[in-house]
């Protein structure tokens, strides 16, 4: 950042400036702090809301969310009241993936859900969040060409593989799965960055073997005929029983907050809870609310492949069986302590429980859930917009598994 750089030339020409007063010390420290606080404000900036380093009154919460398909939960707790059921004045904080991360570490927003894998480093590292529940499970997924001879994960030694970027969660889970399966992540695979919505045409034009991502792309680029799964987050041991999204609290806020951090983590479980009883209708609420951008019908079928069960232990087992992986693949430090990182890294809070979500009740909408055609409803969509071809093949790839 050309700032940060004009920022660190002041100031070591304060020093120089004022090195044989006696008074250089103590304007050096007032000089290097004035820098610190602007570029602290100047990350922040990044989230759509202006955010404070301060913790929110008791009642007061925010939650942060970047436009994601699997984020229905945080769009329906808002939506449906769940939050102010608990009591809580909720406010949204629009970031990007840039700074997510750490605007959530600097108090820019409370709490939200995200990917564990995402946020294990970081902790590793030092970054004061807590897991405290589990959200969904399967929203990653690793794809080669439909056509491709690639039909395992074996088969991607050597290969080229596009990512929506390095340290994403799709690059994360697929150096997971590469991992676990005696390939070297760093080694044996060259790994191309595109947008998220280039990755298929970087399939379609031979510059990438596979892909790795996430929803609602993986679902597109099936409905196109453009892939076959390879690893499936949704379907495939053993990360199919795993919760690869928790709820995720920042660790000054459950100190001063915990109390907030309890309730507001149990809106988000109890949202998880409707969105698999209406994906539906969920799927609607995201688009027809303008938190995200996609249509109804490929957000309904992107979300119906997501399992929505919270769950409290889930969770935390996920966060040792990923760290474990995590640290197999290179992902980690070889001295980390897996069993410590863990215990570090999840909170269990006071009335938050797989007792207390067996006993939580949630509505059913009429016309919420997903219609048994919803899938062929889809191909029709993308014929409409001049995609028969994609769609034809789409068909023809879904019988050949039959």
């Amino acid at each position: 950042m050309q700032f940060a750089g004009l920022c660190r030339r002041y100031s070591h020409y304060f020093v120089y400036r004022y090195r044989l007063s006696r008074y250089s010390q103590n304007l050096y420290m007032q000089t290097t702090r004035l820098i610190a606080a602007f570029l602290t404000a100047l990350l922040l900036s990044g989230c759509g809301e202006k955010a404070s380093t301060s913790v929110a009154p008791s009642n007061k919460v925010r939650v942060g969310y970047i436009g994601l398909t699997c984020e229905a939960p945080i769009f329906s707790a808002v939506e449906k009241g769940f939050f102010k059921e608990e009591g809580l004045d909720v406010s949204l904080v629009k970031c990007e993936w840039a700074n997510y991360k750490d605007v959530l570490a600097l108090g820019g927003f409370d709490i939200t859900h995200h990917l564990v894998m995402y946020f294990l480093k970081p902790i590793e590292q030092g970054l004061d969040v807590k897991f405290t529940g589990g959200i969904h499970r399967g929203c990653l997924r690793v794809q080669a060409g439909a056509n491709s001879s690639i039909r395992k994960i074996q088969d991607l030694r050597g290969k080229r593989i596009g990512v929506p970027g390095m340290g994403t969660p799709p690059f994360i889970f697929a150096n997971r799965v590469l991992g676990a399966n005696g390939i070297d992540p760093g080694k044996e695979i060259t790994w191309r960055v595109f947008p998220a919505g280039e990755l298929g045409l970087a399939l379609d034009k031979g510059e990438v073997d596979a892909v790795a991502d996430s929803e609602p792309i993986g679902s597109l680029l099936l409905a196109q005929g453009k892939v076959k799964n390879v690893a499936d987050q949704a379907k495939d041991a053993p990360y199919k029983d795993e919760y690869c999204c928790a709820v995720i609290v920042s660790g000054k806020f459950l100190a001063a907050q915990p109390k907030a951090a309890a309730a507001a983590t149990r809106a988000l479980l109890k949202a998880a809870k409707w969105v698999e009883t209406n994906p539906a209708a969920a799927a609607r609420l995201s688009v027809e609310k303008k938190y995200l951008a996609s249509n109804p019908e490929l957000n309904t079928v992107a979300i119906s492949h997501l399992r929505y069960v919270p769950s409290v232990a889930g969770a935390d087992a996920a966060v040792k069986s990923a760290a474990a992986e995590m640290k197999i693949a290179g992902m980690l430090s070889p001295s980390t302590d897996v069993t410590d990182l863990a215990r570090r890294a999840f909170a269990h809070l006071d009335g938050v429980s797989d007792d207390w979500l067996q006993n939580v009740q949630v509505e059913k909408v009429a016309g919420g859930q997903v219609p048994p055609d919803q899938d062929i409803r889809l191909f029709a969509e993308l014929i409409l917009q001049g995609g028969e071809e994609s769609c034809c093949k789409a068909r023809k790839s879904l019988a050949s598994k039959e």
